[in-house]
């Protein structure tokens, strides 16, 4: 292997920098340059396709390009969110690969000037299940999270064979920030640059240029790569940067992620369009003889590089130690637009920061349809045999894609703050807004967030995928009673040297920009995650094309709503696009009664989901409906079973219906949400859901017997007592851990 190949670098990309430089890099360079210039850095695949994204909004403070992007909730308070991956280290060493993931996405919001008040995780995991690797995640981010005192408020979690060796762990953090006190990665020449944190170790080195590589037979020798993180010492970060913040001490802040010193100093240079010059032998260590390769591309975990002054600097020593953190000044922002890095009195790097950042390569690579398509989408769900309806319930409740996920979301302090109002295993969680260091600053709005991504539906139809996800994350938000604010994005793909991966990224990010665009939702913040493919015994294996997508609102006057029916005697109706045919393509009860991933994705009249997401804010602001919950994984039956989950009460529905059952029963048709009311409202909610143009269908009334009855053409299909389906639901995960 050639020098520049054990950095990740192409030979065609290490000739620009030698054309660039007019001389050989030395290694120290060369590690900068392989690390920046790394997928996980500078997106260079997938650059191109990102601009497609609507990204403005009057309530867009800061769209994509800073640490997070930032919107407004009201004139006092404003929200930093963003997403991001930890796939590659959560494979490798699942516990701290999770909690670094963790860690990272909460400095990205810390960043930003803002408080962190909740996470979220999306997860995928394979199949047969590894419960080394599920078991070790979950424990990961329960750990960082309860200990740092940030709750867990919501989650999905999904297991196909395709991610049995590249698990996804996608973690989002949300924080509140007074309104005009955003911070950004910015200085101007002369400022100081202030290393707040802990002290730096050989954790994490080259962890960019891994994650932005396939793993094989081999991966576990990457496990230095990965960074070990202290819940702890991230919680001290934050409270300190939080007073930090209130002194007015910084003008810029920059979290240190991937490439570490090297990433975060030439990045916030870049956008204050200066050079820097950094004191590597300043550098607080926690380890003996370390390199100034080591020093600037370790990925330790847990520290931030504040932009100060002279006169500031003091006090920020003062409180480095009041806090037990380690604090110094490493560097400083220059004229010339040129990164140097001293060791001593050594010059050990002097490399343009265009070079870095602004030149890394972009690239327009090749794309196709890939020949799969050919076989799913010939599937004929007519073909399929009759099964008993029953039968295919118990299986499809037992499947792991939709059983209960309380054991994993049991393990998180989904309450720690006082802030969450709906708790996890809705449509989207619920919190209320209060600012901790000010309380004066609070809002009387609630903020709702959702998180979605179904692989397998993109899988099957990336373009139609992209637009069904999107127009579920904001059907989840209307069903609390949310109208949309922003969508941040992780988008997760195998390999993108392969012409047909490259057309799952292209077309799965038209049609989320276009159902964004037509349901008027900006994509404020992101991260693209590539190369999740792995080569073991000559078979290759990439992931279902997974973006996820999470959506956060707002809820006016307090007024929320959930999923559960609520008494005896309400009638239950669905309501949406009941016109077009229901089909069983990507469905789970295709894939567990089955054994099929076939067919074509559901198509989304975004016409009438944005109808139907305008009449669920409607009836829920005038007090029509007692519960909503949104038809997706598992179809109808699944839906009005978790409604009636955790009740006493029971269900009788009615149909009359000549095509096949079970294609109603259990399609996972875009735009349909169940709904119940009191009697009283019935005619109300019919006129209302008539102005609007959306179907309905009366489906049944709520009972207090306990049981589930079906029943179709006045003929019975069964009566099963929902605390015997409940109790396959909560105990499938359990079962397979």
């Amino acid at each position: 292997m050639k020098q520049f190949e054990a950095f990740g670098l192409k030979e065609e990309e290490y000739k620009r920098i030698l054309h660039r430089l007019g001389r050989e890099p030395n290694q120290v360079e060369l590690g900068i340059l392989g690390a920046l210039w790394s997928e996980h850095c500078s997106y260079k695949s997938s650059k191109v396709h990102l601009r497609k994204f609507p990204t403005k909004a009057r309530w867009v403070i800061q769209g994509p390009g800073e640490n997070a992007g930032v919107v407004e909730l009201d004139q006092k308070v404003w929200l930093a969110f963003k997403v991001e991956s930890h796939n590659h280290p959560s494979f490798i060493e699942p516990f701290h690969g999770a909690a670094t993931g963790v860690g990272g996405i909460i400095r990205d919001i810390l960043s930003m000037g803002a408080r962190p008040i909740a996470l979220v995780d999306s997860l995928r995991f394979g199949l047969p299940v590894d419960k080394r690797i599920v078991k070790g995640v979950v424990k990961g981010i329960s750990h960082y999270g309860n200990c740092v005192g940030i709750p867990t408020v919501a989650g999905e979690t999904y297991f196909e064979e395709c991610y049995k060796t590249n698990p996804l762990v996608n973690a989002f953090c949300l924080g509140i920030v007074p309104a005009e006190r955003m911070l950004r990665a910015r200085g101007k020449p002369g400022d100081l640059l202030f290393l707040l944190g802990s002290a730096t170790g050989r954790d994490g080195i080259h962890g960019a240029v891994m994650a932005s590589g396939e793993f094989g037979e081999d991966s576990h020798e990457n496990l230095p790569k990965v960074q070990v993180g202290d819940p702890y010492f991230g919680k001290k970060l934050i409270e300190a940067l939080l007073q930090i913040i209130e002194e007015g001490l910084i003008s810029g802040l920059q979290d240190l992620g991937a490439a570490g010193l090297s990433g975060s100093s030439s990045e916030l240079a870049s956008k204050s369009k200066c050079g820097v010059e950094l004191w590597l032998h300043k550098v607080p260590l926690r380890e003996e003889d370390m390199t100034p390769f080591e020093i600037l591309l370790s990925e330790s975990q847990e520290r931030m590089l504040l932009v100060t002054q002279e006169d500031k600097i003091e006090r920020l020593k003062e409180l480095a130690r009041y806090y037990h953190l380690e604090g110094e000044v490493v560097g400083k922002l220059t004229e010339d637009g040129i990164l140097r890095a001293y060791f001593s009195q050594e010059l050990v790097a002097e490399l343009p920061v265009s070079l870095i950042v602004e030149e890394a390569p972009v690239y327009e690579k090749p794309y196709k349809e890939p020949d799969y398509l050919m076989d799913t989408r010939s599937f004929q769900q007519d073909s399929l045999p009759y099964v008993d309806i029953e039968e295919a319930l118990k299986k499809v409740l037992s499947s792991p894609n939709v059983c209960s996920k309380e054991w994993i979301y049991s393990q998180y302090d989904y309450q720690v703050g006082t802030n969450t109002v709906l708790k996890p295993g809705g449509d989207a969680a619920v919190l209320r807004v209060k600012w901790v260091v000010k309380p004066e600053l609070k809002s009387d709005k609630l903020i709702a967030i959702t998180s979605e991504g179904n692989g397998r539906m993109v899988f099957l139809n990336p373009y139609e995928g992209g637009r069904y996800i999107v127009a579920e994350a904001l059907r989840n938000l209307a069903c609390v009673g949310a109208k949309p604010l922003g969508i941040t994005d992780c988008l997760n793909f195998g390999n993108p040297d392969k012409p047909e991966i490259m057309w799952q990224l292209v077309k799965a990010i038209e049609g989320i920009a276009s159902a964004c665009e037509f349901l008027g939702v900006p994509v404020v913040s992101g991260n693209v995650s590539l190369y999740n493919e792995t080569v073991e015994k000559e078979e290759i294996r990439n992931i279902f094309p997974t973006p996820i997508l999470v959506a956060v609102g707002s809820i006016e006057n307090g007024k929320f709503m959930d999923h559960r029916f609520k008494e005896e005697g309400d009638l239950v109706f669905l309501l949406g696009d009941l016109r077009k045919e229901f089909s069983l393509g990507g469905s789970e009860f295709l894939k567990a009664v089955h054994g099929k991933v076939a067919g074509d994705v559901p198509k989304v009249n975004l016409e009438k989901e944005k109808r139907l997401q305008e009449l669920l804010l409607r009836l829920i602001e005038e007090n029509l409906i007692k519960s909503a919950h949104d038809v997706s994984v598992g179809g109808l039956l699944v839906s009005l079973l978790e409604g009636l989950f955790h009740t006493d009460l029971g269900i009788e529905i009615n149909l009359y219906m000549d095509e096949r059952l079970d294609v109603f029963l259990f399609s996972e048709n875009p735009t349909l949400v169940v709904v119940s009311a009191e009697k009283e409202k019935a005619q109300a909610i019919k006129d209302l859901t008539q102005a609007y143009d959306i179907d309905w269908l009366f489906l049944g009334k709520i009972k207090g017997d306990g049981l589930f009855t079906l029943s179709n053409n006045e003929e019975k299909v069964f009566e099963i007592p929902v605390k015997e389906l409940q109790g396959i639901w909560e105990k499938a995960l359990e079962n397979m851990l």
